[in-house]
């Protein structure tokens, strides 16, 4: 049976029930961390109820703006691991470079083990009997920990590990990396790889499906079927919707999280993004968020694949266009499947809440039109969650990022019913809650939304009156390149504050301070580390004809941002913002349209020519050369 949601804001109010409100303790004297509440080292209700402001930082736009002395790094998702004997929780705390370890059988919290400061521990799985998997998303390796012992080893393996996958068959360990490699690591600690393949860039997740790896990409979002020889046989996107009423048509977008369904396949837990142009003529009150699910830009969605034949699927089919979208949620960062194998939650960090549904239905429903099926329900969550997991019982378990914890809530009635208290101090900050989605109230989307982990979806959105434009990173240091926008007409972050934050998105009016902290903020993000580069002669080169006078590309891309800050036309018809070309190897497509699916492309017929560095009398070998050295900055 099915319920028409009435609005979107009116479902987001709805999961905003629990918390405390700006100034108040998050927890009675007696639940702090360390201290034992009601149980056995653990507490129960340790929050209150009130207002809910779970950054601290966030609140409407007058309240006071907060700065954590420490940034805490954009929301990734993913980072809770639940032992398949579901005795433990291992939560990897990016926000404080620790892992920390519930005993979910006892309630208590053990020592937590601290990593290098910038690590960034993201995914974290279950390996060989008695051992835990950590990335290390910024440390460039991968941690083991001894669950026995509390032991830890850490392994050298890509600039920027992300996915990882357990194989028990071959006693594996596949790490996907973010600059495409692919690695696979032996059970002996002091090993180096029995394997370093070398795919495409973007890659998130990775899942061991019989003799294949099945492999996600970020923000494509795609999927990769590796064979056992480490070859790509099969490429897999969730298919292009039309929303039956509107007829509005979406296209899939950011692939947060991947995770392994019963049976067989992946359940992809992505993005949909409006293929339709947006009018932003005048800045029209909420031409980004609407005025409901029915109208937002993006939605969040789960796509099933199967690629691979198996028992319960013989004959894989392309997934079915048309299901699996929730209608509804922010920033779906993060999927747990139920002990039954039947159900599935969905973790929606802008939104504060899980997104709980039977998996049938993700195969056979689709919410694009906001309406719940049978047996789907919203929970809210009292505090910023970053992950999901079930215990034995099928109670969920969320972990959130401040106050650094892990809540139990009721199978039943989704109320919470316990906190584990983790060790380490909050990081609140006015500028990470605005940035996803809850520093300006809850809102139907956030900035993170286009802009994930600080950088970019990929895509190309269609505005009306202007015309193309590919979505722009915010990491290096985006607020010393104002003005802002590729047609410049944003002169500083106060006018997006403005004319985006609060007519595109519909948010609430911010303080200069609050801005100002959202600035600060914003400074912190860094691009996405970079992968050795195959050819250093290449590099080199490369080098000597960018800072070539005659090919002229120094000659706005200079400085340590590696741009002027001007607005030009360098023969695309019209003057753009010069962009900084920092991280620009993750950043396909290029040119303000993305015309260039790739960075040879650029230098092709939409490049602009001449006017756009003097590269057309470089040879193949020379455009090679200079691409090598882009790739590098």
């Amino acid at each position: 049976m099915k319920a028409h949601v009435a609005t979107w804001l009116a479902a987001l109010a709805a999961a905003a029930i629990v918390g405390c409100e700006e100034g108040e303790e998050w927890f009675p004297d007696d639940n702090r961390p360390g201290s034992v509440g009601a149980g056995a080292g653990f507490s129960t209700g340790a929050f209150s109820t009130g207002g809910f402001d779970g950054t601290g930082g966030g609140g409407f736009g007058d309240e006071e703006a907060v700065v954590s002395p420490v940034p805490p790094p954009p929301i990734s998702g993913g980072t809770l691991l639940v032992t398949a004997d579901k005795a433990l929780a291992v939560a990897a705390d990016p926000d404080r470079d620790r892992v920390s370890l519930v005993d979910l059988v006892t309630g208590e919290v053990e020592p937590d083990l601290a990593l290098q400061a910038g690590d960034e521990p993201g995914r974290v799985i279950e390996g060989a009997p008695g051992t835990a998997h950590v990335a290390l998303r910024r440390g460039g390796a991968v941690v083991t920990i001894d669950l026995a012992t509390r032991e830890m080893h850490r392994r050298p393996v890509c600039p920027a590990p992300r996915g990882l996958a357990y194989d028990a068959k071959t006693d594996l360990l596949h790490v996907a990396c973010a600059g495409g490699e692919l690695v696979s690591l032996s059970s002996d600690l002091e090993a180096p790889p029995v394997r370093a393949l070398r795919l495409d860039r973007d890659l998130r997740d990775v899942v061991v499906e019989g003799d294949a790896l099945l492999v996600s990409r970020f923000r494509s979002p795609e999927l990769l079927v590796v064979s056992k020889d480490g070859a790509v046989v099969e490429r897999v996107k969730p298919p292009i919707v039309v929303q039956p009423r509107l007829e509005r048509v979406f296209e899939p977008a950011v692939a947060w999280r991947m995770v392994p369904l019963p049976g067989g396949g992946v359940a992809m837990v992505h993005q949909r993004g409006l293929v339709d142009p947006i009018d932003i003529a005048d800045a029209p009150q909420n031409s980004y968020s609407g005025f409901d699910c029915t109208t937002i830009v993006t939605q969040p969605a789960v796509t099933m694949l199967r690629p691979l034949p198996s028992e319960a699927n013989p004959a894989p089919a392309p997934p079915a266009a048309g299901v699996g979208g929730l209608g509804f949620g922010v920033l779906p960062v993060d999927m747990a499947i139920s002990p039954d194998g039947f159900r599935g939650a969905i973790l929606m960090a802008g939104s504060r809440m899980v997104f709980e549904t039977p998996l049938d239905l993700l195969e056979t429903t689709d919410a694009l039109d906001c309406e719940f099926f049978g047996g789907q329900r919203s929970i809210s969550v009292p505090g910023d969650p970053t992950a999901v997991g079930y215990d034995e019982a099928s109670n969920l378990l969320v972990q959130l990022r401040d106050p650094p914890s892990v809540v139990r809530l009721s199978a039943l009635t989704g109320e919470l019913v316990a906190t584990f208290l983790l060790p380490g101090e909050r990081r609140v900050d006015t500028g990470h809650a605005l940035f996803h989605g809850v520093g300006g109230g809850l809102m139907p989307l956030a900035c993170a939304s286009c802009h994930p982990e600080g950088l970019d979806d990929g895509r190309v959105w269609s505005f009306k009156p202007i015309g193309a434009r590919r979505t722009q990173t915010l990491a290096g240091g985006v607020i010393a390149t104002a003005p802002l926008h590729w047609d410049g007409d944003m002169t500083d972050l106060g006018t997006i504050m403005s004319e985006v934050f609060e007519q595109r998105m519909g948010g609430p009016r911010q303080s200069d301070e609050r801005v100002a902290a959202f600035a600060s903020w914003l400074d912190t993000i860094k691009p996405v580390p970079l992968s050795e580069p195959a050819d250093e002669d290449a590099v080199r080169r490369g080098e000597a004809l960018f800072n070539d006078q005659t090919v002229a590309c120094a000659s706005c891309h200079a400085g340590e941002k590696l741009t002027d800050n001007r607005t030009v036309d360098v023969g695309t018809g019209k003057a753009f913002q010069v962009p900084s070309l920092r991280g620009l190897a993750a950043r396909a497509p290029y040119m303000h349209d993305g015309c260039a699916a790739t960075l040879h492309d650029r230098f092709g017929p939409c490049g602009g020519g001449d006017k756009h560095g003097v590269t057309s009398t470089l040879s193949p070998a020379q455009i090679d050369d200079l691409v090598a050295y882009l790739e590098t900055l």
